[in-house]
C-alpha cells in the first residue's frame, strides 16, 4: 500500500480545494463550484457571505456581483439543495441527489405545519412561474423561528422530494420553481438507484478531499459510514496510508499521479477562510490536515469567547497560521481579535487583511485585539507597511 507523508496528504488536500497552484480564473466562480463540488450556504454575513467567501478565497478579489451571478444564473447552471448542508452544486449533479430525494419522500411526505390543502396551493401558484414565499403569501410565524405557515412548510416539503427546486436567490430569499421547468430533461430522466447515488457521491467526496479516511468520505455529502464501506471499492480511490494518521484513508489516483511526477508545487492562496467553506468545515478533519483546532462561537455567548463571533482562519504557505475575527466599520475593516500560530504568521495575516478589505470596499484596516499582545505593534507596521 502506497504511503504518504503528511505534507504530501496535505498537498493532495489543497490542490483538490484549488488553493494550491494557479486558479483557473476562465473557469471563473462556476468553476470553483464543480471543483469543491459543494458550496455551503448560511444567514451569516460579515465581510460577506459564506458562497461569496468560498469564491474569493480561490479566486482573490472576484466581483461580488459575479460570485452571485455565477450561482445563480439562468438558464441554471446551480441548484441549491441539502449535501453537506444546505447547499449550492452544480447543475449537473442533479441525478445524483435523488436517492436523497427518495429517502424524503418516503420518510417525510410532509414538514411539520404542512398540509394536503398547502401543498395543492403551492403547486397551483407555481404553475404560473417561479416564486419566493412571500410571493405564496406564507412565511415564518411568530413566536418561534422555525414556525412556518403552512405554504412555507408545503412548498419545503416539495424541494426535498425534487418536485420543486432552488436555482436562484433575490436578496437573500429562495426561489422557488417547478423542476420540471428549470432542470434539463435528460438530467431528470436520470434515475440512478440508491447504491449508484451513494457511489457516485463517495467517489466524488474523494476526488473534492484529494485524500480521505472513511469518515471524511461519509462526512463530505453526509452519508452513512455502512455507505462508504459498500461503495469505496468501487470508487476507483486508491488505498492509502498517511503517516501520523490512526486510520486508513483512500485517494484520488489523478493526484497521486501529479504527486508522483512532481506536479503539486504551484502559488499558495494566502487569505482568509469563511468557518463554512469545505476546506475547514469538518473541525476533526481541519485538526488532522493543519494540526489547528478550530471554534465556531457565534453561538457561543459573547462573554465566552474566546477568538470571536466569526473567527475566520487565515490559510497561507499551505497551513492555517492563525484567525482573525472581522467586522466592518464604515469604511474601516476592523479586526477585532487576531490570533496569531506564530510571530512569523504576522506578514500572512496583514496581507490576508489588506486584501480583504478591498475586496469589500474598506480602505483601512485597524486591530483592536491580538492574543499575543506583543505581537500587536508588529501587525500594525505590517499593515501600515
Amino acid at each position: 500500500m502506497l504511503e504518504l507523508s503528511r505534507d504530501e496528504a496535505r498537498r493532495l488536500f489543497l490542490r483538490a480545494q484549488g488553493v494550491l497552484g494557479a486558479p483557473d480564473r476562465r473557469a471563473g466562480v462556476p468553476g470553483v463550484l464543480r471543483h469543491v463540488g459543494a458550496v455551503q450556504l448560511d444567514t451569516i454575513s460579515v465581510l460577506a457571505r459564506s458562497h461569496e467567501l468560498v469564491a474569493y478565497a480561490r479566486l482573490g478579489a472576484v466581483g461580488r456581483a459575479a460570485v452571485e451571478r455565477a450561482y445563480w444564473s439562468r438558464p441554471a447552471s446551480a441548484f441549491e439543495y441539502w449535501a453537506h448542508a444546505a447547499c449550492i452544486l452544480p447543475i449537473e449533479d442533479w441525478p445524483w441527489f435523488e436517492g436523497r430525494r427518495r429517502r424524503y419522500r418516503t420518510q417525510y411526505p410532509l414538514r411539520h405545519g404542512a398540509d394536503a390543502k398547502a401543498v395543492r396551493q403551492a403547486r397551483a401558484r407555481l404553475a404560473d412561474g417561479p416564486v419566493t414565499t412571500t410571493d405564496l403569501g406564507g412565511g415564518r410565524r411568530e413566536p418561534g423561528w422555525w414556525k412556518w405557515s403552512a405554504i412555507k412548510a408545503a412548498v419545503e416539503s416539495l424541494l426535498m422530494h425534487g418536485e420543486v427546486v432552488v436555482t436562484e436567490r433575490r436578496a437573500w430569499k429562495r426561489v422557488y420553481d417547478l423542476a420540471e421547468r428549470a432542470i434539463p430533461a435528460e438530467l431528470r430522466d436520470k434515475q440512478p438507484s440508491d447504491a449508484e447515488c451513494n457511489a457516485w457521491k463517495v467517489a466524488a467526496a474523494g476526488t473534492h478531499y484529494g485524500v480521505a479516511t472513511r469518515a471524511d468520505l461519509a462526512d463530505y455529502y453526509r452519508l452513512k459510514k455502512a455507505w462508504v464501506d459498500e461503495s469505496v471499492g468501487d470508487t476507483g480511490l486508491v488505498p492509502v496510508r498517511v503517516r501520523g494518521w490512526s486510520e486508513p484513508a483512500w485517494a484520488d489516483p489523478v493526484l497521486l499521479q501529479e504527486l508522483a511526477d512532481g506536479q503539486l508545487r504551484g502559488r499558495h492562496r494566502t487569505t482568509l477562510l469563511s468557518p463554512f467553506d469545505s476546506l475547514v468545515w469538518d473541525r476533526a478533519h481541519t485538526l488532522r490536515m493543519f494540526g489547528f483546532t478550530h471554534v465556531f462561537e457565534a453561538y457561543v455567548p459573547a462573554a465566552k469567547r474566546q477568538f470571536g463571533y466569526y473567527a475566520m482562519p487565515v490559510l497561507a504557505g499551505g497551513r492555517i497560521v492563525g484567525q482573525v475575527d472581522p467586522s466592518r466599520q464604515g469604511t474601516t475593516l476592523v479586526a477585532r481579535r487576531v490570533s496569531l500560530e506564530s510571530p512569523a504568521a504576522v506578514a500572512s495575516v496583514a496581507s490576508a487583511l489588506r486584501e480583504a478589505a478591498t475586496w469589500v470596499g474598506c480602505d483601512s484596516v485597524v486591530v483592536e485585539s491580538v492574543e499575543q499582545p506583543e505581537l500587536r505593534r508588529r501587525l500594525q507596521a505590517a499593515l501600515a507597511g
